[in-house]
Parts: structure tokens; sequence; C-alpha cells
């Protein structure tokens, strides 16, 4: 089987359910960031993470391939991928992560740059990565909402609290400085 289908050369493709759109369409700008996500967490988990990071890394990159489905997919055509569908359990379990990390890092009262060794720079990008899907995402629900879009905005937006505290807690595995925002 060819990896060129040739269907795309005139700047469409298909949505799981067969319609045609655009290849600048909004929903495609979202499913290929949380694509581009994947992928940046793909390398941060090459950083060679400690073991537990590296599992919730596992967990981010399959529900981030399943909220790619989801956002490829048509409305009325969720039957096809109801089985992969985020659901609130997902958003809880970021939650817990969240407050694992955080019962363990110093409390910072001030902005903190994206900076520090590799690690923890690429935990910021990825961070920043997410909250753009986010703003795709509330784009999206602004045209379309439904339940599931719900849901699965809440969880990119725990990732992204999730990527934050992650670099926070990277910088402290590699004793690594954290900087932070000075007026200028």
């Amino acid at each position: 089987m060819n990896i060129y289908t040739k269907t795309g050369d005139n700047g469409t493709t298909s949505l799981i359910g067969g319609t045609r759109v655009s290849k600048a369409d909004l929903r495609l700008e979202a499913y290929g960031t949380a694509d581009e996500l994947n992928s940046y967490i793909g390398w941060l988990r090459a950083k060679q993470m400690p073991e537990q990071i590296e599992s919730q890394l596992d967990f981010l990159q399959n529900k981030l391939f399943n909220l790619g489905s989801y956002l490829a997919t048509e409305p009325d055509k969720l039957h096809y991928i109801e089985d992969i569908l985020l659901a609130q359990a997902d958003v809880e379990t970021l939650e817990h992560w969240i407050d694992q990390i955080q019962k363990d890092l110093p409390v910072v009262r001030s902005f903190i740059l994206p900076a520090g060794n590799e690690r923890v720079a690429l935990c910021h990008v990825c961070r920043t990565i997410c909250r753009r899907l986010e703003r795709c995402q509330v784009r999206l629900l602004t045209e379309d909402p439904s339940e599931n879009d719900k849901i699965s905005l809440q969880f990119v937006n725990r990732m992204s609290d999730y990527l934050f505290v992650l670099a926070k807690k990277v910088a402290q595995i590699d004793n690594c400085e954290v900087f932070l925002w000075k007026k200028c």
C-alpha cells in the first residue's frame, strides 16, 4: 500500500466520516496542533525521564492521539470512536498528578521564565503548544459546542497545568535553577 494517495493534492482532506474539508479548516489546525504536541512530548520522553514521569507522558501521548481522532471525526460520526473519547476520569487523573508533584515543590510567587536545561525548556515548549491547542479548541467549541468538547477542553487545560508543574519538577530533579521573571 502506498503512503501517498494524492487525494489531498488539491488542499483538502477527509474527516473520519468521509466529509472533505480544506486543510486550512480549524478542525485540522486543532488536530494538527495535538499531533505537534504529541511529537514534542515524544521528544521529551527521549530525554530519559524518571520512570513515573515516563509513564505519565506515555498516558498523555495516548490520550492526545485519542483527542486527535476525536477532532478528526465528524460530530455526527462520533460513534466510530466512542470507546476512545476523553472522560472526566482522565481530567481527574491529571489533577491527581499535579497535586502529587506540587506537594514536593517549593512555592514560587513569581512568573517563571521558560528556561533552564534542555529537559526543563522542552517541558515549557510542550506547555505552550498545549495552550495553542486549547485556543484552537475554544474556537471550535464556540462554533459547535458539545459535552465531549467541554471534557476534552478541560483535559487540555489540565495538561498544560501538568506540563507547567512538570517543568518545575524536572528542574528540581536535575538540580537546575528556576529562572524567575524580573521587571526590567
